[in-house]
């Protein structure tokens, strides 16, 4: 990603207003311009793939709690990192009962099923680190569950996965506060699946830059 007019300081953000949400992520990590168009531009379209997604949360999106068999369940629990710069809500972090803590343990609800990229992992640890830090403990693992399979996947927070979601949290952050969305790059397997892709417009508007300045060239002509 070329930012050459744009400088972002690696410093953590100290400021509500500096923080990006945490699905900002998984957008970068699925497609940067896709993260761009969303994040950036304020665009938005639903399509199958994100009306099922919306159905699959409605239950996480109550704020409920819960405890049977020594498993506290918070669902919609707000949360952040400064040192990420990253905010969002959680679909379900439980809290299982030990001798000395709790040992916190989030869930993320996914529809489909595993993913070849890492986008979900990340979404993920993001928010095993925000609560990491929030509740000043050590998260070792947390679950993903897909709703084809309907079963979890369970995901160990590796060193390799956090620098990982540092390093896509640095990026997702600098793309967002330099306002720069990328060309777009086609590609039928995922340009297919995403909501934006009329928006978007992948295939006509390779190399021409942002849905605004698309605008603004039909403006001048």
């Amino acid at each position: 990603m070329s930012t050459s007019k744009c400088q972002v300081t690696n410093t953590p953000a100290g400021d509500a207003a500096d923080l990006i949400p945490l699905s900002a992520l998984q957008h970068y990590l699925y497609c940067p311009r896709q993260c761009a168009l969303i994040h950036v531009e304020g665009q938005w379209s639903e399509n199958r793939y994100t009306v099922e997604g919306h159905i699959l949360h409605q239950r996480t999106d109550e704020g409920r709690k819960e405890k049977r068999r020594g498993v506290r369940t918070v669902s919609a629990m707000p949360i952040r990192s400064t040192r990420l710069g990253v905010t969002g809500i959680t679909d379900v972090v439980e809290f299982h009962a030990g001798e000395a803590q709790e040992k916190v343990f989030p869930v993320e609800y996914k529809r489909g099923r595993p993913k070849s990229h890492e986008a979900d992992e990340v979404q993920l640890c993001a928010q095993a680190l925000c609560l990491e830090e929030m509740l000043d403990t050590a998260i070792p693992e947390g679950a993903l569950f897909y709703g084809q399979r309907r079963r979890r996947k369970t995901v160990t927070f590796r060193a390799t996965l956090r620098e990982r979601t540092a390093d896509i949290a640095e990026k997702a952050r600098e793309m967002i506060s330099c306002a720069y969305t990328p060309t777009p790059v086609y590609s039928a397997k995922l340009c297919r699946q995403c909501s934006l892709l009329e928006i978007c417009q992948p295939q006509p508007l390779t190399g021409a830059g942002s849905v605004r300045d698309w605008l603004l060239r039909q403006i001048e002509e």
